[in-house]
């Protein structure tokens, strides 16, 4: 059969419905739909597109939108459920129009005009829940917005949902709630209303550009740039979003950071992200001659290419495939063996399968147990809003199949017959107490390049957060690095 390419993105959904909408109807037809058309034309279009929604569908009683922004979602709705309290002052109770609102954040596919996927459909089933006048959102939605909207949402628990296969923690506001707000209370719905400041704010809007393109066996890559200046190229890695990323706490101030003077491009390897996720082969040889796609097709001839974790072997297979186009070649967090082959024991072999058999069998639940034990390895130095954030980026960046594929293509990796072909400008850092990959696999790669700078790190987090001394020391090295 010929590839299907599936398109997928990560949005905020609203989905809302009149409650009592037979009732109504049977009481007052005309009245009823004269009535919603006017909510409709003076109170929630204006609130949507001032929230920078868009309407997917309506139905008789209810619509669906999306958002680019679960700050945006979660604002349109207050503004609409207060805006509807206005309205129906006076109105007899039989006669009252009145919504009930669900919100969810993940990974939608797209079908032309259409939306589709459990996270339409779990915004639906939010709806559901409500009181009237209500807002339910998802966990995943209440963490967004925490620290964003002066709203606090009741804990209403886990809840099963019919053909949603795992349980999903649910939060809410009831009319009362929302009624009691203040009055003059501004919701905010751009990055600076929301308190992103400087430089950050760049790239909670539109100046990310994504782009997507397709390689020879058929798989269609999201790639984007940020940032103007010499390029730098970011190689894929475990695991990445280029939309989520951008918004947590794991990933945001790095990127931040690298794209001041420089545009820089990253992308979302196959089967992970916004690339295809239904993918025939996932295995290290596709992964760098997708890296190779991806540069092609943006049209860069020259380049600094950083790779980190796992990417690190990919980059160092394109460096020694292309030496003509890489500029300067920076190596963070990676490794010369995957984890199988630098397993000494049984039992370190027989944890691998062990991590491998939990990937498959509990990645997609909305309680982050099974990755918790990913997360601890990474970060283990976490504060709990980023621990939380990386959760949940692993669950909305892969799926369980992916996530173990992507886990084995790592573990049996191996490029030590390539590191003494390495001609490019070499910078190595490890962090010493690395958690995930040992401080000694780093400095081995590093050993084994030709001229490399190896530069010893602080601290345990595989991958480097903001609030360690560790970050401003690997932003000095790269700037210096690539001053040269």
């Amino acid at each position: 059969m010929p590839h299907q390419t599936i398109q997928r993105k990560l949005a905020a959904i609203l989905a809302a419905d009149v409650v009592g909408y037979s009732r109504l109807m049977g009481t007052d037809e005309v009245g009823t739909l004269q009535a919603m058309k006017s909510h409709r034309r003076e109170l929630v279009d204006p609130a949507v597109s001032d929230h920078r929604g868009r309407i997917v569908k309506t139905t008789g009683d209810g619509m669906l939108v999306e958002f680019a922004s679960v700050v945006d979602a979660t604002a349109c709705a207050v503004t609409v459920q207060r805006g509807m309290m206005r309205r129906n002052a006076g109105v007899p109770d039989d006669r009252r129009i009145q919504l009930r609102i669900g919100i969810n954040v993940g990974d939608i596919i797209i079908d032309g005009d259409d939306i589709i996927g459990d996270a339409v459909n779990i915004a639906s089933r939010l709806e559901a829940l409500c009181d009237p006048g209500g807002l339910c959102i998802s966990r995943m939605a209440n963490d967004q917005i925490r620290d964003k909207l002066s709203l606090a949402f009741a804990d209403l628990g886990e809840q099963a949902f019919k053909n949603i296969t795992r349980t999903i923690g649910v939060f809410g506001l009831t009319a009362q709630d929302i009624a009691t707000l203040p009055a003059d209370r501004a919701w905010p719905a751009t990055a600076e209303e929301a308190n992103v400041e400087g430089p950050e704010a760049n790239l909670v809007g539109d100046l990310q550009e994504i782009r997507f393109c397709r390689t020879p066996d058929g798989v269609q890559l999201a790639y984007a740039r940020i940032g103007r200046g010499p390029p730098l190229v970011k190689t894929g890695n475990w695991l990445t979003h280029l939309e989520y990323d951008l918004q947590s706490p794991i990933w945001r101030h790095l990127y931040r950071e690298l794209c001041k003077n420089r545009a820089l491009i990253r992308y979302d390897a196959r089967g992970t992200g916004l690339s295809d996720w239904e993918v025939a082969e996932i295995s290290f040889e596709m992964y760098v001659r997708d890296l190779e796609v991806v540069v092609d097709t943006a049209g860069i001839e020259r380049f600094a290419l950083l790779g980190i974790s796992q990417g690190c072997g990919v980059s160092i297979a394109y460096a020694a495939r292309h030496p003509e186009r890489v500029t300067h070649l920076i190596l963070y967090g990676g490794f010369v063996q995957g984890r199988n082959l630098r397993a000494r024991t049984q039992a370190e072999k027989d944890r691998e399968a062990a991590m491998a058999t939990l990937l498959r069998l509990g990645w997609g639940q909305e309680n982050p147990t099974f990755r918790q034990l990913f997360t601890s390895q990474f970060i283990p130095d976490a504060t709990k809003e980023q621990a939380d954030w990386y959760n949940e980026l692993q669950r909305v960046s892969a799926s369980p199949e992916n996530a173990a594929r992507n886990h084995d293509v790592g573990a049996d990796l191996d490029v030590t017959s390539l590191l003494p072909t390495i001609s490019v400008p070499t910078l190595v850092m490890h962090a010493r107490g690395d958690a995930r990959v040992p401080f000694e696999a780093g400095r081995r790669m590093a050993a084994g390049i030709p001229g490399a700078r190896f530069v010893p790190l602080e601290g345990r987090n595989h991958l480097i957060l903001e609030n360690e001394p560790a970050f401003g020391q690997f932003l000095e090295e790269v700037r210096m690095f690539l001053d040269t």
